[in-house]
C-alpha cells in the first residue's frame, strides 16, 4: 500500500514537471531545453526526461534555431523546442445575447476558423443551449473544413455566476434555470471534454497572454457590455473564489432596494451601468426601448440630450464609485476596461476619474493606470482558445504513461 501511495506521489510529479515545462514552452514560444531549467530552477536531466514525454506524446517538436553564440562547432543550429501546433485543434466561444462566436484554433493558439452563429432566441433552456452550441460549433468545423471529432477540446464563456472546476452554471442570463450541471449536456451533444468559464475571467486571461496586462503579475479587467463582469489577476494567477462567484463586480451593491438588476435583486451596480440599465434608463423619457441603442444613447448626449447626459453622467459616477472599492480592495497594478460598447467616454471621463480618486484610500502614491481595451467578440474567443489549450494540456499530461520514458 506505502508502495502505491509512493508511486501515486511520484506521477502526480511527474505530471506537474510535464505540465511547467509545457507551459513555459507555450509562453516562450521557442525555447532551448538548457534555458528552460534554469527558467524554472530545476536540473537539465528532469527537463530532458519531462521533454522527451512531451514528444513522444507529440503535444511540442523540435525545431532549429540560431547557432549559440561562442559555441565550439561553429555554425551549428541550436535545437529548441515549441509547441506542436498541429497536433491538436480546439474551440473557443463566446455567447451573447444575439449571437455566438466560435473560432478553431491549433494547439497553438493561431486561428483556423472563426464564425458568428446568430441566436434566435437569448435566454434558453439548459437543452437549448447545448444544442444551440453544438450547432455554432458544426458551422465552425464546415467552415474551417474539419470534422467535429477532430476537436480535442471547447470552452465556452458565458455571462454568469460559473463555477468553472464543476461545469456548473449557478446564474447565466443565457439561461433560463438556475443552478445547471451543464457539463453533462455539453459533453452529450459535442462528445469532446468541454471546459465552462465566466466570460469575464476568459477576457483576464487573453489580456494576461495578448493584451495590456502581459507581464503584469496584479491586475483587474472589467467588462462592460450588457452586463458588466470582473477578471481578477493576483500573482499571474486568474482568481475564481470558492464556489467561482467572487469576482462579481456587476452585482456587488451600489444603492440600498435600487433599480431592479437581471440577477433579480436590486440595486446592483450594473442595474446602472450595463448596456440593459442604459437603455432602460433612456426609454423613461419616451423613447422605444426595442429601438433605442448604445450608440442612440450617446448620439443624443453629443447632440446636448440632457436626459441622455444625465443617463451617462449617473452610470458614470457610480462606476468611478465602483472602481475606487475596487482599488481599496485590491491595490492592483493596473485596470483595464473591456468590452464592445460604441463608446467608454463616459466611463472615464474627467468627473468619474475625480470620483475614483475622492474613493480611494489617501496615500502619497499615484493611483493604479486605469486603460480601455475595446476588443471585439472574436478577441473574447481567443481568451476561451486559451483556456481550453490550459486544460486540454492537463487532460493530455494526465494520459500520459505513468513512467517516465
Amino acid at each position: 500500500m506505502l508502495k502505491n501511495k509512493a508511486s501515486s506521489i511520484s506521477t502526480e510529479q511527474r505530471n506537474v514537471t510535464r505540465l511547467r515545462v509545457l507551459e513555459h514552452i507555450r509562453r516562450k514560444g521557442a525555447i532551448s531545453r538548457i534555458d528552460i531549467a534554469g527558467a524554472l530552477q530545476t536540473s537539465p536531466a528532469t527537463v530532458t526526461t519531462a521533454t522527451a514525454d512531451l514528444l513522444s506524446a507529440g503535444l511540442i517538436h523540435e525545431v532549429e534555431g540560431d547557432p549559440q553564440s561562442g559555441s565550439p562547432r561553429r555554425g551549428r543550429p541550436r535545437i529548441l523546442l515549441k509547441l506542436n501546433g498541429g497536433s491538436l485543434l480546439i474551440a473557443g466561444f463566446k455567447v451573447t445575447r444575439h449571437y455566438v462566436s466560435v473560432l478553431i484554433a491549433d494547439f497553438e493558439g493561431l486561428e483556423i476558423a472563426s464564425i458568428k452563429y446568430p441566436l434566435v432566441e437569448a435566454c434558453m433552456t439548459p437543452l437549448d443551449f447545448a444544442r444551440t452550441i453544438r450547432n455554432a460549433l458544426e458551422s465552425a468545423c464546415a467552415a474551417a473544413s474539419v470534422s467535429m471529432s477532430d476537436i480535442a477540446g471547447v470552452s465556452i464563456g458565458i455571462a454568469g455566476l460559473i463555477d468553472a472546476e464543476h461545469n456548473f452554471v449557478h446564474w447565466s442570463s443565457s439561461m433560463s434555470e438556475r443552478n445547471v450541471p451543464l457539463g453533462p449536456l455539453l459533453l452529450q451533444e459535442l462528445d469532446c471534454p468541454v471546459f465552462i468559464e465566466n466570460d469575464a475571467n476568459l477576457v483576464a486571461k487573453a489580456e494576461q497572454l495578448f493584451g495590456l496586462g502581459k507581464g503584469l503579475r496584479n491586475f483587474l479587467v472589467i467588462t462592460i457590455e450588457h452586463g458588466v463582469g470582473l477578471g481578477i489577476v493576483l500573482n499571474g494567477k486568474l482568481y475564481r473564489g470558492e464556489r467561482g462567484c467572487g469576482a462579481e463586480f456587476g452585482h456587488t451593491k451600489v444603492q440600498l432596494d435600487g433599480a431592479l438588476c437581471q440577477c433579480g435583486q436590486r440595486g446592483c451596480l450594473e442595474a446602472y451601468v450595463g448596456e440593459y440599465a442604459l437603455i432602460r434608463e433612456a426609454s423613461i423619457a419616451g423613447q422605444d426601448r426595442d429601438r433605442i441603442t448604445i450608440a442612440d444613447l450617446h448620439d443624443h448626449a453629443q447632440s446636448g440630450d440632457q436626459h441622455a447626459l444625465s443617463v451617462l453622467d449617473r452610470a458614470g459616477q457610480v462606476f468611478g464609485m465602483g472602481v475606487s472599492n475596487l482599488i481599496n480592495l485590491f491595490d492592483p497594478e493596473c485596470i483595464i476596461i473591456s468590452g464592445s460598447q460604441v463608446s467608454f467616454q463616459h466611463l472615464y471621463s474627467d468627473s468619474v476619474m475625480e470620483r475614483i480618486r475622492k474613493g480611494v484610500v489617501h496615500v502619497d502614491a499615484p493611483l493604479p493606470d486605469i486603460k480601455v481595451n475595446q476588443w471585439d467578440d472574436t478577441m473574447w474567443a481567443k481568451g476561451a482558445i486559451a483556456y481550453a489549450i490550459e486544460q486540454v494540456s492537463t487532460l493530455k499530461i494526465r494520459e500520459m504513461p505513468t513512467h517516465a520514458s
